[in-house]
């Protein structure tokens, strides 16, 4: 990824779980790291997800989880981006979920998965160094 080029992350939840302070106080973070953020918000379908990430031409995608779902919507999303041939856009999953669930979400296709209480510090990081690859 160019220098001169921004790195422009979608942050949303797909489901029904419309608790979202996690999620925008992520945004924020990234937002004030540099980062181009597309904020989708709650409500959103795997499909939805995934096309905003065409329409935007994002690196990385951040999604959140609260309600226990990301078991779910994970695989769903990741399947819709390798059969949009989007391999080169990060799945991020973040959230509130059981610590022994995070090497299933990256079997699923997750490239990384922070939960709750993570420092933002780790997830600025982990997009700097893996975005664009």
């Amino acid at each position: 990824m160019g220098s001169d080029q921004k790195i422009r992350v979608i942050i949303g939840k797909v489901s029904l779980d419309g608790h979202d302070r996690g999620a925008k106080v992520v945004a924020h973070f990234l937002r004030d790291a540099g980062m181009e953020v597309i904020y989708l918000g709650p409500f959103n379908t795997p499909e939805n997800v995934v096309e905003a990430a065409i329409q935007e031409d994002v690196d990385v995608i951040g999604l959140s989880f609260l309600s226990g779902e990301h078991l779910t919507y994970t695989p769903m999303v990741a399947k819709l981006l390798r059969e949009k041939e989007l391999d080169d856009v990060l799945l991020i999953i973040g959230g509130i979920f059981p610590r022994q669930d995070i090497p299933l979400l990256k079997d699923m296709g997750a490239s990384e998965v922070f939960i709750g209480g993570s420092p933002m510090e780790s997830i600025i990081e982990y997009i700097k160094n893996n975005a664009g690859r």
